[in-house]
């Protein structure tokens, strides 16, 4: 089970508080929709911000979130397959 959340509101002239917790849904522009996990506390995040989206449960399972490793990494990385190739 997961959770369809879309920002069908504009967020402009919220709350820092309201803003900060639309961004913690994933959600950066209008229309933005997110498949999130069914869960307490993204249900609690979509109540505090319910006049601003809509939401749905489906079916389907929410993706894994990926991650992504920091830059100096991903740089350093980089930098010893060139070497290695020459």
């Amino acid at each position: 089970m997961a959770l369809k959340v879309k920002l069908v509101k504009s967020s402009a002239g919220s709350s820092k508080e309201m803003l900060d917790t639309i961004r913690g849904l994933g959600l950066k522009k209008f229309g933005d929709e997110r498949l999130l996990k069914d869960t307490p506390s993204n249900r609690g995040l979509v109540f505090k911000v319910k006049h601003l989206v809509s939401s749905e449960t489906v079916s389907q399972e929410a993706p894994a979130p990926k991650r992504r490793k920091p830059r100096k990494i991903v740089v350093r990385d980089r930098a010893r397959a060139q070497a290695a190739k020459s």
